[in-house]
C-alpha cells in the first residue's frame, strides 16, 4: 500500500489520480479537509481510506503498523508563502515531516517529500540542487525557510541515498480550484478572461525586466506526477532534486499561452505590484535540471503552451480535475 499525505490537495490528488491510472488502488489520504472544496479532488479516485493528519500522526506514534507499506509520498503541508507563524510552521512542515520519515525508515518503505523552490530566497545564489551548496542558501520566507530546514536534516543526517526531496517550482494544472490565493497564474488567468477579456499583470520595478517580462520556471502537473511515480519505483536514484521544467518564461508567454488556447487574440493590462510583496518578489526562477535529467528518468517535461493548452481545453472549460 501507499500512503499519501495531502492527497486531497492539489498536487496530492493529482498524484492519487496517477496511482490509479497504474492500477496502484491501495492507498491512504491523509490530508486536513474543513470546509475546504478539496473533497472534490478525491471524489473520483479509488483509494482504502481516508485519516485526519493529527489522527494519522496520533496513530503511528502509538506504534501503528501499515503490513506491505511501499511507499510515503508527503506534500500535506502549508503552502502558503504569506504565512507568518513561524511556530506553527516549524511544527507542521518541519517536525511533521521528520516523523513520517523516521516512520518510513522504520518501516522500509520509500520516502518521497516535498521541498520548494521557496528555499533558493531571491535567487542570488542560483538555482542548483546540489546538496553540497544547501548551507549557502537564504530562503526568504517562513515557509521557504521551514522547507529548507528539512532538507538540511537530511542531508545533515546522510539521508539523500535513502529519501527523494523535490523542490517543486512554479506548478500548474487541474485540481487547484480550492487554493485560494495561491492557485497558479494560469487559473487566475483563465478566470480574469472570462470575466473581463483581459490579464492583469504585475509592473516591474526593474529597469532590466520590461512589464511582465519577469519570468518563472512553469511546469504542468501531469508532468510533476509522472517523474514522481518513476521516482517512486526507481529505487537507485534517491537524493534532492529540482522539479521544474528547466525553462524559465515571462509572465506575459503564460497569459499569451491561456488566451491562446481559449482562441482569443492577448489582452493584458499591467497593475501597480502591493507595497508588501516588492521586497519578496521574484523577477526570475529556472530550475537547473541536470541532476534529475542525467538519471534514467524518462520524462522530460512539456513545454509551457502545451501544458496550458491541456489544461485549460480539457479541464477549466469542461469543469472537471484529474
Amino acid at each position: 500500500m501507499y500512503i499519501v499525505t495531502g492527497g486531497a490537495g492539489f498536487i496530492g490528488s493529482a498524484f492519487i489520480a496517477k496511482l490509479n491510472e497504474e492500477g496502484i488502488r491501495d492507498i491512504l489520504i491523509v490530508d486536513e479537509l474543513g470546509t475546504t472544496d478539496k473533497w472534490k479532488n478525491i471524489r473520483n479516485k479509488d483509494y482504502l481510506d481516508y485519516l485526519h493528519k493529527d489522527t494519522f500522526l496520533n496513530k503511528i506514534a502509538g506504534g501503528k503498523k501499515y503490513p506491505g507499506l511501499k511507499g510515503i509520498i508527503h506534500l500535506g503541508a502549508c503552502s502558503s508563502t504569506t504565512e507568518m507563524n513561524m511556530d506553527y510552521l516549524m511544527e507542521n512542515n518541519y517536525r511533521y515531516t521528520g516523523a513520517l520519515a523516521e516512520y518510513a525508515l522504520s518501516m522500509r518503505a520509500r520516502f518521497i517529500y516535498a521541498s520548494s523552490a521557496a528555499t533558493y530566497g531571491d535567487g542570488e545564489r542560483g538555482y542548483s540542487d546540489d546538496e553540497g551548496a544547501l548551507s549557502t542558501l537564504s530562503p526568504m520566507n517562513p515557509y521557504g525557510y521551514s522547507k529548507h530546514l528539512f532538507d538540511l536534516f537530511v542531508a545533515r543526517n546522510n539521508l539523500t541515498s535513502k529519501f527523494v526531496g523535490l523542490k517543486y517550482f512554479n506548478v500548474y494544472g487541474p485540481n487547484e480550484a480550492h487554493k485560494g490565493d495561491m492557485r497558479s497564474m494560469v487559473l487566475k488567468s483563465y478566470e480574469q478572461i472570462k470575466a473581463s477579456g483581459r490579464v492583469k499583470l504585475f509592473h516591474s520595478y526593474r529597469p532590466e525586466f520590461k512589464d511582465g517580462e519577469q519570468k518563472r520556471d512553469f511546469i504542468y502537473v501531469k508532468d510533476c506526477t509522472d517523474i514522481m511515480f518513476w521516482l517512486l519505483n526507481d529505487k537507485k536514484t534517491s537524493g534532492i532534486f529540482n522539479l521544474g521544467s528547466g525553462s524559465a518564461r515571462s509572465w506575459n508567454d503564460l497569459a499569451t499561452a491561456v488566451f491562446s488556447a481559449l482562441g482569443k487574440p492577448p489582452s493584458i493590462e499591467y497593475i501597480e505590484m502591493p507595497q508588501s510583496i516588492r521586497g519578496q518578489y521574484q523577477y526570475f526562477t529556472e530550475a537547473k535540471m541536470d541532476k534529475l535529467f542525467s538519471t534514467a528518468c524518462p520524462v522530460k517535461p512539456r513545454s509551457l503552451e502545451d501544458g496550458v493548452k491541456d489544461y485549460v481545453v480539457n479541464y477549466l472549460e469542461k469543469g472537471t480535475v484529474l
